[in-house]
């Protein structure tokens, strides 16, 4: 079986970094990416693609990567489930980062990016049976 996702998109706002109960460091952002062909109308439609990335992918991301950045993401496609405090089942979509690259230079005014910090090392995914900070969707 292969679940291999690569995207490229714009952060649609800052990551948010959040710490598990044993302290492992994990990030949420969400990224803009254009439909290869134009709609009817003529347009281009945009996905925006929810991203969870993990330890130092996680730090990499709150640390260098901010709203409108261009960023590679490599990784594989989860789909979530859960019940609400109501008794509702949920579901979601996201793609767990392996690895994360920023693609440009951060905008006027933001630090500039090392060469070597361009890019998260890649890493294994969260951990099992731990609860992330996403749980209040």
């Amino acid at each position: 079986m292969l679940n291999r996702v690569v995207l490229i998109g714009r952060l649609v706002a800052d990551p948010e970094l959040r710490y598990t109960p044993s302290g492992v460091p994990v990030a949420n952002f969400r990224i803009a990416v254009d439909r290869r062909f134009t709609n009817a109308a003529g347009e281009r439609e945009t996905d925006f693609i929810n991203i969870v990335a993990w330890r130092q992918s996680a730090e990499f991301a709150a640390n260098y990567l901010g709203k409108g950045r261009l960023v590679a993401v490599d990784g594989r496609l989860q789909i979530r489930q859960w019940t609400t405090q109501d008794g509702q089942r949920r579901q979601t979509a996201e793609v767990v980062a392996d690895s994360i690259q920023g693609l440009d230079r951060p905008r006027e005014g933001g630090a500039a990016v090392p060469e070597q910090e361009r890019e998260a090392p890649a890493e294994s995914g969260g951990e099992e049976g731990t609860p992330g900070p996403w749980e209040d969707e």
